[in-house]
């Protein structure tokens, strides 16, 4: 079993930033996906962004390319969403996730989920 704990989220204005942070513990393993989505009210949960663990490579959604940075402290097993220049359109619950293998942005295949941190952004 691997067990997500986001920390992190809260109200800021339109332009400002967070950093969210998602903590693993238990099971790792070398070869895995981290994953960020959202899930606005009324709105299915979509991808955000992703980390291949042991390359470093990620892959983003375009409307946050350029404004959001997923990266990894190893040493921590923490995996972190730096979100700048956010918009009221970026509000939404996060939840952080995991999977093995390859990156994938369908979020039926990641099998470990975070409960989830609440972002909003007022304009």
């Amino acid at each position: 079993q691997v067990a997500l704990v986001e920390s992190g989220g809260g109200l800021v204005q339109a332009g400002g930033s967070l950093r969210l942070s998602c903590a693993a513990s238990g099971r790792t393993f070398s070869s895995r996906t981290m994953g960020w989505f959202r899930q606005a009210s009324g709105k299915e949960r979509e991808f955000v962004a992703a980390l291949n663990w042991s390359g470093g490579s990620t892959y983003y959604v375009d409307s946050v390319k350029g404004r959001f940075t997923i990266a990894r402290d190893s040493a921590n097993n923490t995996v972190y969403l730096q979100m700048n220049s956010l918009k009221p359109e970026d509000t939404a619950v996060y939840y952080c996730a995991a999977k093995s293998g390859a990156m994938s942005v369908i979020n039926t295949e990641y099998r470990y989920w975070g409960q989830g941190t609440q972002v909003t952004v007022s304009s």
